[in-house]
């Protein structure tokens, strides 16, 4: 896919590093609603964040295996939800709003298949596979196991940072990116100049790949 590469900053918990993301000029950012993270935020801590993202900014919200009343709570204060569980595609459909599935790339994983098995999704996150763990594992996978066409917009996640982001963006060609821990000090505590490095790789990476 050709065009600009959409950014997504994920795990905020801080004002300031909402304010900072938005300053940098990412396209979405992504608050974890799951208890078992390092990064989870509460939902009087989710009005707080999302409440200063303006217009034009994608807020998501990550969810893993989460109770419907849990989904319906936090719905308002989100533009896209991301099942990052073991979610069944009828349970992502039954929130009722816009959503992305993220599948982490195990070796028996047909990525054909799931994105026509999860055909209501608006894109397929691809993330690392770790056994037991749902996400944020900070390392990468082989992106040449990506097929150059899916039925899906692709997503690509998984320990990018500011010094490999355009290498993944040349192999892959996603729609969009999503980092965590490559733009922390440590989770949940991001680090601004990391964030403004990681947008100056990926819009380098773009003008490459457009011959600009």
């Amino acid at each position: 896919m050709t065009g600009r590469t959409r950014v997504k900053f994920c795990g905020l918990t801080r004002p300031q590093d909402v304010d900072a993301a938005v300053a940098a000029g990412a396209d979405a950012l992504g608050f974890v609603l799951w208890p078992g993270s390092k990064r989870a935020v509460d939902a009087t801590r989710l009005v707080e964040l999302t409440a200063r993202v303006p217009a034009f900014v994608t807020r998501v919200g990550l969810f893993v295996d989460a109770e419907y009343g849990w989904i319906e709570r936090c719905a308002p204060c989100l533009d896209l939800l991301q099942f990052h569980g073991d979610e069944s595609p009828d349970t992502c459909l039954a929130a009722g709003r816009p959503w992305i599935k993220a599948l982490r790339m195990r070796d028996s994983l047909d990525l054909h298949a799931a994105a026509e098995t999860y055909g209501g999704a608006q894109a397929l996150l691809l993330d690392a596979y770790r056994p037991g763990v749902p996400g944020g594992t900070g390392e990468t996978f082989d992106w040449s196991r990506i097929p150059a066409s899916l039925a899906k917009p692709v997503i690509l996640a998984g320990g990018l940072m500011p010094d490999n982001v355009a290498e993944a963006i040349a192999a892959v060609s996603p729609f969009a990116v999503d980092v965590s821990g490559g733009i922390e000090v440590f989770p949940g505590v991001k680090d601004s100049a990391r964030m403004t490095a990681f947008l100056r790789a990926v819009r380098r990476a773009d003008d490459a790949r457009c011959g600009a």
